[in-house]
């Protein structure tokens, strides 16, 4: 187990659902729900907001899930005083499909450089079935 934290300074759950006030992230209504020392984690409902026509979970609403965990992230483990996070490209592999519930991604470093970070995320169904995998580069960028 790593115990190395990777917040710069670690962020409140509140705080984070704070961030998705009239937002894309509040309408789809996931929720972050764990913070840990190298992860974030939250939820989102398999519902008419999230499908598509064939009733199973839109590909782009587990795209949508991945960036907001990703960017999130990176957002908190940089000095939001001197810079501001991007997401430049994202990979989405769907292994299984979902009609009902909630889906919960995982976010985890797998690079976090000074200009560029790397994450992964997993997306799992209520019964913990891998949905999908996502990679996400986010670009670090000085303000002004």
């Amino acid at each position: 187990m790593n115990s190395k934290s990777i917040w710069k300074q670690r962020p409140t759950l509140d705080e984070l659902n704070d961030l998705s006030k009239d937002t894309l992230v509040e309408h789809l209504e996931i929720v972050y729900t764990e913070i840990g020392d190298d992860y974030l984690k939250a939820t989102m409902p398999v519902d008419k907001r999230t499908v598509q026509p064939m009733g199973l979970l839109h590909g782009g609403a587990s795209a949508v899930l991945a960036e907001t965990l990703g960017s999130v992230a990176s957002h908190c483990i940089i000095n939001r005083e001197k810079y501001y996070a991007v997401g430049i490209n994202i990979e989405v592999h769907h292994v299984r499909s979902v009609t009902k519930g909630k889906v919960t991604g995982v976010a985890k470093p797998v690079h976090l450089g000074k200009t560029i970070h790397l994450w992964e995320i997993k997306v799992y169904d209520d019964r913990g079935k891998l949905v999908s995998v996502s990679m996400l580069k986010m670009i670090v960028r000085l303000m002004g």
